[in-house]
């Protein structure tokens, strides 16, 4: 009878995998690879959520009657349910013009931020144009 060198390989295999000198790769927990990402975002588009802000800001009388123009940026995490927490003005013109950004984004929902397929709490971050005219 003669012995294959495919059959002497698995016969080594086979020793080797029942005295525990070969063992299976355990998956690293603590550097597990993202394998998709999706950025928080408004559901209807970010045309859309400009357009929100633009027609539902309410300016002060003050900043109407000077011209007040500029961006608002805003920080805020999204969280997993689509809510909006932890918003943080980061600029803006004043006259209490990112108070009302801020609280109309507040009252939103966005898609939540997404890693390998779960929805998670994810920080992003907008700027908003605004004329008070």
């Amino acid at each position: 009878m003669t012995i294959t060198k495919t059959q002497n390989l698995l016969l080594l295999f086979s020793l080797l995998t029942i005295f525990g000198f070969a063992q299976k790769a355990q998956p690293d927990k603590q550097n597990k690879q993202v394998l998709t990402s999706t950025e928080p975002s408004f559901p209807k588009g970010d045309n859309e959520l400009y357009k929100y802000i633009l027609y539902n800001i309410k300016y002060s009388e003050e900043s109407k009657k000077k011209y007040i123009e500029g961006e608002v940026s805003l920080s805020f995490d999204v969280k997993s349910d689509s809510s909006v927490t932890n918003i943080v003005v980061i600029s803006g013109p004043g006259y209490g013009i990112e108070t009302e950004v801020k609280n109309l984004v507040q009252k939103l929902k966005f898609s939540p931020g997404v890693q390998n397929g779960i929805p998670i709490k994810m920080n992003t971050m907008y700027s908003f144009p605004v004329k008070a005219h």
